[in-house]
């Protein structure tokens, strides 16, 4: 397990929400002030606001493909295509491995049955993003 995958994880513990964690491990590699990237993630935790929709671990590893992919530049906004698809596979890759990305989903919300626990999900959401965005690990 890299020492980002196991940021994340201390992220989680010290009660940053789903995205948080997972985004703040990478703010370093992304260029952003890890404050900033945490009040940016604040409002994707719990499934988007508490409503138990996208896994916010997702949503984070998302947010550090968008940090990670765009080109910054408001006056032509070319990247998107790019980031969407990286995206794309990264949440792919998710369901593929946990059977969905939906938060009320993975906690068992109304079937009894959990997919996956929020340290889990955040586990795979960021080895999943440095799996495809080729992140080197202090391991390497």
């Amino acid at each position: 397990m890299s020492s980002r995958v196991e940021k994340a994880l201390e992220n989680h513990g010290k009660g940053y929400n789903c995205c948080q964690a997972v985004a703040c491990a990478y703010a370093d590699l992304v260029g952003v002030d890890e404050n900033l990237i945490f009040a940016a993630g604040e409002g994707f935790g719990a499934g988007m606001g508490g409503m138990q929709c996208t896994c916010g671990a997702v949503s984070g590893a998302c947010m550090v493909t968008g940090l990670l992919k765009s080109s910054r530049n408001t006056k032509e906004p070319v990247t998107k295509g790019a980031t969407y698809r990286v995206s794309r596979e990264i949440v792919q890759k998710f369901g593929e491995k946990n059977g969905s990305v939906v938060c009320k989903d993975l906690k068992g919300i109304g079937t009894g049955k959990v997919l996956r626990s929020c340290d889990g999900c955040i586990k795979d959401a960021a080895q999943i993003l440095e799996q495809v965005m080729d992140i080197k690990t202090t391991e390497e």
